[in-house]
């Protein structure tokens, strides 16, 4: 069967953030986002090839669609997260041979999302 249809990829992604100062700063510091105010709610956000947006009218969620952050050393990551107003969820657990690392974390808005590494 032929696929007439061109590949898609995912470029952009909203994260809820009520308290929107608080969120520019966590994202901005932790993981060095780059961001841009586009209104007194909502901030555009560039990382990688990723962009996405910072909505104060969104709330938070621990469940649904969540998303990982790849970072060179998850236990200096997480001590940042908690030092930056995050929680660890769950610490750096082995997803399985040769499958690498992640570890669970919320943001200062409650949001619950993964990182990972390779080592």
């Amino acid at each position: 069967m032929t696929n007439h249809h061109p590949a898609c990829s995912i470029e952009w992604l909203l994260i809820p953030a009520p308290d929107l100062e608080r969120a520019k700063a966590f994202y901005a510091t932790v993981f060095h986002f780059e961001i841009t105010d586009y209104s007194d709610t909502f901030a555009v956000f560039k990382t990688g090839n990723i962009s996405g947006g910072l909505d104060n009218s969104l709330v938070p969620s621990t469940v649904g669609t969540s998303l990982s952050i790849t970072v060179a050393d998850i236990p200096s990551v997480l001590e940042v997260i908690t030092k930056h107003g995050g929680k660890v969820i769950k610490p750096k657990y082995a997803l399985g041979p040769n499958a690498g690392f992640c570890a669970k974390f919320a943001d200062p808005n409650g949001n619950a999302y993964e990182l990972y590494c390779d080592t």
